[in-house]
């Protein structure tokens, strides 16, 4: 841990929502001053409906609170142990949600604000920070979410020179690689081409015959779609990347000749067989254990669209590590501008939290906003904070951010998005269970369900180890 001489300045936070009132909560129970800008009541987005802090603006669940076989109840139990107000306040204003974490929305959001509030070095502003904040202010967490202002979007996409502003967020469904059956599938690019970071090799490709490409257009246009919220309607779709089924709307060979495309590609598996149509794979992360589904991005339900990727060959047995979507958002291509402490590259003292920085999820967001909040607090004393493990899922989601991420091996739209934490962001482990604790083999799902709750045993150990030789060597600084 290097150090400088400490600062006496507050961190100034950027908004109020899970992200901003965790980070403040953390930077204040470090011993720092924080002032918190809140643009609401004064300005409200469209969205929001009240003036409260760390308001949910959909669901009210945090989804599973199962810490071993889930990684998001991984992620909720990492955050327990660092202390989270969000989770504190969660917990507290809990309602029955079987095995999900689901809240009382009013009682949470009222929760955190009175923490907020009651806090003797938390200090909260009713403002809007229209553009970048001033120079003066050295250590600042902008944390305004998928619905940043305007003069915020715009400041910040002229310093980076990178997009930062609302657009419809075209999102293609991401598979697990594990449960992709490759005696179906094979790897290969079209003409074995060798493109930028590519080996030739670089696509799965699952093979379709006309009659099972007739049923999965079949089921794309029967598929129950999710509606455009009222805000969302008039923004325009992101470098032109249209809904699958839409496409399939246009006409019925409109897919193949398009993503589903077949040239170019021979299958080892039956090499004088040339497919009717091929569904296209690209690795998502530097881990190999992601694929996204290339031109897949939809309008479709969760429901409907597993069950009409799963008559596609090879991945009858998917699993999904995110299902696809289209929606207005507003974040940062993170691995090409945020460092390792989360920070502009091109203005260190800005860092970025939640939503903003390319996490998806209410806890996912929220476990950012602690993660800057511990960075800032550590450089207000004059020390610099080693990034969790990227055994935890802390550093996983981090990791995933911030240099856990591929850039795109063709000319397509970028391809950095916004992800959930799940188990496909986490190093493999070096050696997966095979046993049952008594000695018998482990068959079928067991193997999963396993090799899961190793993981989670791995993250809670290795994050135990990472609080006891920073935290509290920073808390005694």
């Amino acid at each position: 841990m290097t150090a400088t001489k400490p600062s006496p300045d507050p961190v100034h936070i950027i908004g109020a929502g899970l992200a901003g009132s965790e980070a403040a909560w953390q930077v204040a129970n470090a011993g720092r001053r924080v002032v918190l800008h809140e643009m609401r009541p004064q300005r409200m987005t469209e969205a929001h409906r009240t003036d409260g802090l760390a308001e949910l603006v959909c669901s009210n669940s945090f989804r599973s609170d199962d810490a071993a076989n889930n990684a998001v109840g991984l992620l909720h139990a990492e955050m327990r142990r660092l202390g989270s107000l969000i989770m504190r306040a969660a917990d507290a204003n809990q309602v029955p949600a079987g095995g999900a974490l689901a809240v009382d929305r009013e009682g949470f959001s009222a929760a955190v604000t009175k923490a907020l509030n009651e806090h003797p070095l938390i200090e909260i502003r009713r403002e809007e920070i229209a553009g970048l904040p001033p120079v003066e202010w050295r250590n600042v967490i902008v944390a305004t979410g998928p619905l940043t202002s305007a003069p915020l979007a715009d400041a910040i996409r002229e310093l980076t020179d990178e997009s930062a502003l609302a657009f419809f967020d075209a999102i293609a469904p991401i598979v697990h690689k594990d449960s992709i059956d490759m005696s179906v599938a094979w790897f290969q690019s079209r003409y074995d081409k060798v493109g930028p970071g590519g080996t030739g090799a670089d696509y799965i490709n699952c093979p379709m015959t006309k009659e099972q490409y007739d049923a999965f257009v079949d089921a794309l246009l029967a598929g129950e779609k999710v509606d455009f919220k009222d805000w969302e309607t008039n923004t325009p779709y992101f470098d032109g990347c249209l809904p699958v089924e839409v496409m399939a709307e246009r006409g019925r060979e409109t897919l193949r000749h398009g993503p589903m495309k077949p040239v170019g590609l021979t299958n080892p598996n039956d090499p004088t067989t040339k497919p009717y149509a091929i569904v296209q794979l690209r690795q998502d992360n530097k881990l190999g254990t992601l694929y996204n589904m290339v031109g897949f991005q939809t309008k479709l339900k969760h429901g409907a669209q597993q069950r009409a990727f799963r008559t596609i060959p090879g991945l009858e047995h998917a699993e999904f590590a995110r299902l696809g979507g289209l929606h207005r958002n507003t974040f940062l291509n993170s691995p090409k501008l945020l460092d390792s402490q989360l920070r502009l590259r091109a203005e260190p003292r800005l860092r970025f939290a939640g939503q903003m920085t390319g996490c998806e999820g209410y806890v996912e967001s929220a476990s950012i906003g602690l993660l800057t909040g511990l960075y800032a607090a550590a450089d207000a004393r004059g020390h610099s904070l080693a990034p969790p493990p990227s055994t935890t899922a802390l550093g996983a989601l981090q990791g995933h951010i911030t240099g856990g991420h591929i850039e795109t091996v063709d000319t397509g739209p970028r391809s950095f998005q916004p992800m959930n934490i799940n188990f496909g962001l986490f190093p493999p482990l070096a050696s997966p269970p095979t046993k049952k604790p008594h000695g018998t083999r482990l068959r079928g799902n067991e193997k999963t369900v396993a090799k899961k709750q190793a993981i989670s045993a791995r993250a809670l150990a290795d994050l135990d180890r990472w609080i006891s030789d920073h935290l509290h060597v920073a808390a005694a600084a």
